[in-house]
């Protein structure tokens, strides 16, 4: 239920962000929207948006018995960890859409505001999707990450006209995964999608923005949870697996986008590969213990 949500709400916002990344080029600073450039990129995004949802309708929905739409409370499941899956692919569909727009030369306001809805909206058509879906069901709790990422990048651009904190996204293998593989996944680009235990997200303080300090060192908080090998705690218990547990993180970061480049094709991965947390010092505490992680991830 939430598990598949989440694994189709970060294809489908892998591929819409790298559209527009490879779409989107420097802004200009020509005054006048550039019909011709707003074109190709409603075209282009419009392709990727309906192709993905194509293949995801295949991959998830073919098979599965229709039902009248209804929503599943699926809020007290994974910990949590799959709304902030949400939250994240929300936040960078806004952030592309927007940076898309002023390549055309959307004034800001109006880009910002399209991005942040767009960003929303898009993910819709799954929760319909899942609503309508004997084995799934819409959620509310999908619904309320979602607005959250959007409004987490419309409210930063703005209060201050730029972005300072960035969702980031790390990933570990974990042994939960061996126990359930139709679940949890097998191999490493399924468990990096279906193995919460695995995944963490973190909030990325742009601190130079704030006060004087290094362009390329950030300070991070995280966020992730262990021992869900079931999506709900009792079910673990009852399966002999114990409790699963909460894990925050304090630690640093770095700001691959500090990095000066004058090629452009440089810049999109640099930015694209900016959404990953990398592995660097950080202290976890959980289950009332601080640990020290001299890699993090």
């Amino acid at each position: 239920m939430t598990m598949a949500a989440a694994s189709k709400s970060f294809i489908l916002s892998l591929i819409l962000f790298s559209s527009f990344a490879l779409t989107a080029q420097p802004v200009d600073t020509a005054s006048h929207v550039n019909k011709k450039r707003l074109k190709r990129l409603v075209w282009t995004s419009s392709a990727a948006y309906g192709v993905t949802l194509v293949g995801l309708h295949q991959l998830w929905y073919k098979n599965a018995e229709q039902q009248s739409f209804q929503f599943f409370n699926d809020n007290p499941e994974w910990k949590q960890v799959d709304k902030l899956g949400h939250f994240f692919s929300t936040f960078y569909f806004s952030y592309g859409t927007a940076k898309a727009l002023k390549w055309c030369n959307v004034p800001d306001r109006k880009a910002d505001l399209a991005g942040a809805l767009t960003g929303f909206t898009v993910m819709i058509p799954i929760e319909i999707m899942d609503g309508f879906s004997d084995a799934y069901g819409a959620s509310t709790g999908d619904l309320l990450a979602n607005a959250s990422g959007s409004l987490l990048y419309f409210g930063q651009s703005r209060l201050w006209n730029e972005i300072r904190i960035y969702p980031k996204y790390s990933f570990r293998p974990t042994d939960f995964a061996r126990e359930r593989p139709n679940v949890l996944g097998d191999g490493f680009f399924s468990e990096a999608l279906k193995d919460y235990n695995g995944q963490t997200y973190w909030l990325s303080i742009d601190v130079d923005k704030f006060t004087k300090f290094p362009k390329w060192l950030n300070i991070a908080v995280g966020y992730g949870a262990e021992g869900m090998v079931y999506a709900r705690d009792q079910q673990n218990i009852e399966q002999g697996f114990g409790d699963p547990y909460r894990q925050y993180y304090l630690g640093i970061d770095f700001d691959l986008t500090a990095i000066h480049t004058r090629s452009k094709f440089l810049k999109t991965v640099l930015f694209l590969v900016n959404m990953l947390k990398l592995p660097s010092p950080a202290v976890e505490y959980s289950k009332g213990n601080f640990r020290f992680r001299p890699l993090a991830f």
